[in-house]
């Protein structure tokens, strides 16, 4: 028999993307298949030939262009050398998330879709265009879709036999499990815990510690926006740019919401742990050191501050044992309950962190091994860079201007890296 693997690659700007992959990946596993979900850069691409199932899900960014985590996958399959018939045995689908709004509406998942078929690949189903602008969001298209794509894929690969699909009641296991080390082992010290200058040039996974070296308001006092020059030491980085160019700043949270997540949760912050994937094959998180602290995973990974998406409730739902904050989660990650959802959280920007403030007895409830799968990782912001490598060879500076904004939650908003 054919074994059941699924292959589930994504390009993603801003999380969208990886969430609705991830949720793939989770229903994949009901269906007792063997699945992985990858970034498609990080992806070997040249293994696409061996492939036998895959479900792409990308977004459109800019004007048309694929999210900075598929481009050199991009590249490779655009490559003209390549033979037409190449990937003959793949069946595939392509899911787009994109925004009717802009003229190249999901035009990446559209050309993808379209290459794939060129060189030789099946779609078992038409692209589907997951649309920002529909009242339900991408959720509209999503839904209904793969339904359709659950049947294709069980009609080609059957269930074994004497099992059956894993009933949505059931928690799947955790992604990751944290193994606590004894109170009294050595406690990382802060050097272990920064990221290392990279011997290569700087990335997204290899950061490189800039310090700031001034920080000025450039506005009057009286204009009503704060606008800031910020400049970097990146002597020895090894960065070089041009006029234009973007600076990617990794933020971390605020060292009050961190210790009021730690008291909801009622975690330890310097307790020392080290991450253990649950299933062989599963890479570990590239920017958190072994071993680590909780304090370090809140401060540095965990995105508190985001707006939470329907996949968070989902999960948080498996976790409660009050009855009223069960149900209200649970209409939270339903199909009919979007509307709700978006005028509990979008519309005022309600955080994750204030988001489990609201569900108190769910939230002193979740298992620490559920961290990551419950909060997605802080991602990079982009800057413009505000200065000339040739005045200023070992600086950047940038402007930044500061977000302060009031919604009908009493708490005002702001910007976790503006």
């Amino acid at each position: 028999m054919t074994e059941r693997k699924l292959l589930i690659l994504f390009g993603s700007q801003t999380g969208t993307a990886q969430d609705t992959a991830e949720r793939i990946g989770r229903e994949a596993k009901r269906r007792h298949f063997q699945c992985r979900v990858e970034a498609l850069d990080s992806y070997e691409v040249a293994n696409l030939i061996n492939e036998l199932l895959v479900v792409f899900v990308c977004a459109t960014t800019g004007q048309g262009d694929p999210p900075d985590n598929m481009k050199m996958f991009w590249r490779f399959l655009f490559r003209k050398n390549l033979p037409p018939s190449s990937l003959c045995q793949l069946d595939y689908a392509v899911l787009g998330l994109g925004d009717s709004s802009y003229p190249k509406f999901n035009f990446v998942a559209k050309k993808l879709h379209k290459r794939v078929l060129q060189l030789g690949g099946n779609p078992l189903l038409p692209v589907a265009l997951g649309d920002d602008q529909h009242d339900l969001g991408p959720d509209a298209v999503v839904d209904p879709w793969l339904l359709a794509l659950w049947d294709k894929i069980l009609a080609l690969y059957p269930l074994p036999p004497g099992l059956e699909i894993v009933s949505p009641d059931v928690r799947l296991p955790p992604k990751y499990t944290l193994h606590y080390l004894a109170e009294d082992s050595p406690h990382p010290d802060g050097g272990l815990l920064q990221p290392t200058a990279p011997r290569t040039v700087p990335s997204e996974l290899h950061p490189f510690p800039a310090r700031m070296v001034s920080n000025q308001r450039v506005t009057a006092e009286s204009h009503f926006q704060d606008v800031r020059l910020i400049e970097f030491d990146v002597a020895a980085s090894g960065i070089t740019f041009n006029a234009g160019d973007v600076v990617m700043i990794q933020p971390q949270n605020c060292p009050e919401d961190v210790q009021q997540f730690c008291q909801l949760l009622r975690l330890d912050p310097e307790r020392c742990f080290v991450l253990k994937p649950t299933e062989p094959g599963t890479s570990l998180p590239a920017l958190l050191p072994q071993p680590c602290t909780i304090r370090y995973l809140v401060t540095h990974y965990l995105d508190i501050s985001c707006v939470p998406r329907r996949s968070f409730f989902e999960l948080l739902s498996y976790f409660s044992t009050n009855e009223l904050e069960r149900e209200k989660l649970q209409e939270f990650s339903s199909a009919q309950g979007q509307e709700e959802l978006y005028s509990y959280c979008n519309r005022p920007r309600r955080t994750t962190l204030e988001a489990l403030w609201d569900f108190p007895h769910t939230t002193c409830a979740i298992p620490p091994d559920y961290l990551l799968d419950l909060i997605p990782r802080i991602r990079p912001r982009a800057f413009s860079i505000a200065s000339s490598m040739l005045a200023h060879p070992d600086r950047i500076q940038i402007l930044m201007a500061v977000v302060r904004y009031k919604t009908q939650l009493s708490k005002p908003r702001r910007g976790l890296c503006s």
